[in-house]
């Protein structure tokens, strides 16, 4: 028996499905991963062009597209225990270049940016009351990574009651082994993943 048809036989994996109301998130798509002279670089230029086209797409769909970004205040004094654990995180402190946007996912006017400290975009964040208060029911996740910050925040999209669609060509890591088991254990037990092909179908879709 194989690793999916195990867990599914043992009730994983069922299928959510996509609700009515979506918002796509881009996680934290900076220029940190997407430099090599980076200590976060990742080969994940594929799923920064991934997440562009699905940007463009929710635009002129008119589905809210909103954008997560980590910052801390010189010495990671508001980082906690995580900016302890993760040196990496140096390239987060405000006015580091690296903190930047990846090009062609930069917020345009009237997006909502979650500027955050920790790995999940909810946590001690408006993310969950700005969801709400459009009447979202269906998150978008995009960005990297997909172990970290996208995986951090699939879990809790599905804590508050959003349904995690993780669109699997537009999330990356530094190493694809972590990348498909996180994959593997996200649609197992929190979400759905998916591909671009089927979330592009989905918002076409919502022309009609």
């Amino acid at each position: 028996m194989s690793i999916s048809d195990d867990y599914r036989s043992a009730g994983f994996a069922g299928e959510l499905g996509f609700g009515t109301r979506p918002a796509v998130v881009v996680i934290d798509f900076c220029r940190a991963y997407l430099d090599t002279e980076s200590p976060l670089f990742a080969d994940v230029e594929p799923a920064r062009a991934s997440t562009q086209r699905i940007v463009e797409l929710a635009r002129s769909t008119q589905v809210p597209v909103l954008h997560t970004r980590v910052e801390y205040q010189p010495g990671g004094i508001n980082g906690g225990v995580f900016f302890r654990k993760v040196a990496a995180l140096e390239s987060f402190v405000a006015g580091n270049p690296l903190a930047e946007y990846g090009q062609g996912l930069e917020p345009v006017p009237g997006e909502i940016v979650i500027t955050k400290q920790y790995a999940s975009g909810f946590f001690g964040t408006s993310m969950a009351a700005s969801l709400t208060a459009m009447g979202i029911d269906t998150l978008i996740h995009t960005g990297v990574s997909t172990s970290g910050c996208v995986r951090a925040t699939a879990v809790d999209a599905c804590q508050h009651g959003f349904v995690p669609i993780i669109v699997r060509d537009a999330v990356g890591d530094r190493n694809d082994a972590v990348h498909q088991a996180n994959l593997f254990d996200l649609h197992a037990k929190y979400g759905d993943v998916v591909s671009e092909t089927d979330v592009s179908s989905y918002l076409k879709g919502l022309r009609s």
